[in-house]
């Protein structure tokens, strides 16, 4: 089947408050899906992961970090302190279809565009908003941030055992959920403006998407007063080979231990441990028989052995493996794109494919304030010195 170039979002417009990541990954999903996303930016600097991990000067502004999170859209750099420039804003939300904004609560109200005044300009208006902890509450007006979020939620809280130490999962794991909850709740507000001809307000957290993502541990300790902890399972770990490492999931199956046993070479431990029960209460000294036979051959060995009798398990890699894998190339996760100061980048991909759209980067990542002139004259409005990105 041939791909067409004519988009599910094709026509849907959006103004782009967003920055750092929560926002940005959400609105570079709309723009590929079609929409021509039009992100508002502080001259000064721009958006906040411009600065990230780089020199803050032309080029530095287009850091890798920046051009991961906004491919597919259109940079204006707008003072929003100036008036004239705000009437230009309004003036694109007036024929807009989406705002997106990941400020704390209030913000947006204080800067003259809270839901209440734009729905006036525009009543089909699907006003977004991500913030940390939501609109209210005790912790509304908190600075809301991935790490945070994992703490307060009580990801960060959950580990194998008490005995491995706290820490911060290492990838914006918040930031990303949230910004995908964020997509939904914009898709499914926009097909209830098709139906009823009004926008409406719709709303995400880092602090609620990490409370939904632990959905079956809290369902089962507000019922049952325990939680349940699938790293805690007595014959699943991680496990040092002796060229790198694996992770064993032994379950899903009738006799799992016995299973293990057999690929390990091993006495029959499941005669002593035949249960769950026995299992967990000895899961010490089973992950040490387990350990202890791991590290004397390679991943590669333990991975094929392990395969053949049908249990769970996979090497554990490097990013770096990751991005050479042939798997990552055939499903076309990254992707190359043309940067008019940069050169040649690769970026990852959008993960949602389609058999008959083709979601391809149409844009690479806008240097700040690049397409001012171009949206001014959209608007018939001539290049003004308050408008222009310097």
């Amino acid at each position: 089947m041939s791909k067409s170039n004519k988009l599910p979002l094709d026509g849907i417009r959006v103004i782009d408050f967003t920055q750092v990541m929560m926002g940005p990954c959400a609105t570079q999903m709309l723009g590929d899906f079609g929409a021509d996303v039009i992100k508002i930016e502080n001259p000064r600097g721009g958006d906040l992961s411009r600065s990230a991990f780089g020199a803050v000067d032309e080029k530095g502004l287009n850091n890798p970090v920046f051009c991961s999170l906004n491919r597919n859209k259109r940079s204006m750099a707008l003072d929003l302190r100036q008036d004239s420039n705000k009437e230009i804003v309004y003036e694109l939300i007036r024929d807009a279809d989406v705002v997106v904004s990941n400020f704390r609560a209030g913000v947006m109200d204080r800067i003259g565009f809270g839901y209440e005044a734009l729905k006036k300009l525009n009543p089909k208006i699907v006003f977004a908003s991500g913030s940390g902890y939501g609109p209210s509450g005790p912790y509304a007006h908190k600075g809301g941030q991935d790490v945070l979020a994992q703490a307060m939620s009580g990801v960060m809280m959950r580990r194998a055992d008490a005995s491995i130490p706290l820490s911060i999962y290492p990838t914006a794991l918040c930031d990303y959920t949230t910004g995908m909850h964020l997509v939904q709740a914009i898709l499914a507000a926009l097909i209830s403006v098709t139906r009823t001809g009004e926008g409406q307000c719709v709303e995400v957290s880092l602090y609620d998407s990490m409370i939904a993502m632990q959905m079956q541990e809290a369902t089962c300790h507000l019922n049952t007063g325990k939680e349940i902890n699938w790293a805690e399972m007595p014959l699943t770990g991680a496990f040092d080979t002796s060229d790198g490492a694996l992770v064993l999931v032994g379950a899903f199956k009738v006799n799992p231990l016995q299973d293990i046993c057999n690929v390990l070479r091993i006495e029959d431990l499941s005669a002593e441990y035949p249960d769950l029960k026995t299992q967990s209460a000895n899961k010490a000294y089973l992950q040490e028989r387990f350990r202890n036979e791991f590290a004397k051959e390679s991943t590669a060995f333990w991975i094929e052995k392990l395969e053949q009798e049908d249990l769970l398990c996979a090497p554990i890699k490097e990013l770096a493996e990751v991005l050479e894998d042939p798997q990552t190339h055939v499903n076309e996760m990254i992707a190359e794109i043309d940067h008019p100061l940069n050169g040649k980048m690769q970026v990852i991909a959008s993960p949602i494919n389609f058999s008959a759209l083709d979601t391809k980067v149409r844009r690479a990542p806008p240097r700040l304030g690049e397409h001012n002139d171009e949206i001014l004259a959209e608007l018939g409005i001539g290049n003004t010195p308050e408008a222009a990105s310097q």
